[in-house]
């Protein structure tokens, strides 16, 4: 068995964890640095009442949490799911080397997880979204995006 084989067991191990034990979904999530676990998550959506709880975002800030930093730089991410549009997004902003999946998003849309509308809405146009998205405040919003462009002491990412 690979290192990764192995890491991936860890991650569907997880997903079977939390859905026996009723804390959402069956996903599960690892992150791992230098051949270590660093953050763990497994889909804890209903049990929390929180729909971002997915099991990467919550591996995602576990990870984080544990080394100290915004980013994943040199971690790998192995998922027991092809990840959802808003936790592929969440692990671009965290920026790791890899991702690693087990199911495939035709394996979720199969036992109710279907995620297909989400990507339909991502590539239409804002004026042809299911949900109405209009724009509101922009002039005194931008004068926060000026400040912040000015900011001399910021943290860039």
């Amino acid at each position: 068995m690979t290192r990764e084989e192995k890491f991936m067991q860890e991650a569907i191990a997880l997903s079977r964890h939390g859905m026996e034990n009723n804390h959402g979904g069956p996903f599960g999530c690892i992150i791992v640095k230098d051949d270590e676990i660093v953050g763990r998550g497994n889909n804890q959506v209903t049990s929390t009442n929180d729909p971002t709880a997915h099991a990467e975002v919550v591996a995602i800030r576990d990870a984080c949490r544990n080394l100290g930093t915004f980013q994943l730089d040199d971690c790998e991410v192995y998922t027991s799911c092809e990840p959802c549009p808003m936790c592929l997004g969440a692990i671009y902003w965290a920026r790791p080397k890899i991702i690693y999946f087990a199911n495939n998003r035709e394996d979720a849309a199969a036992i109710g997880f279907d995620d297909s509308m989400i990507y339909d809405e991502m590539s239409a146009s804002i004026e042809n979204r299911k949900i109405p998205i209009r724009s509101l405040g922009r002039e005194e919003a931008l004068q926060v995006f000026m400040a912040w462009k000015n900011k001399e002491d910021k943290i860039e990412y």
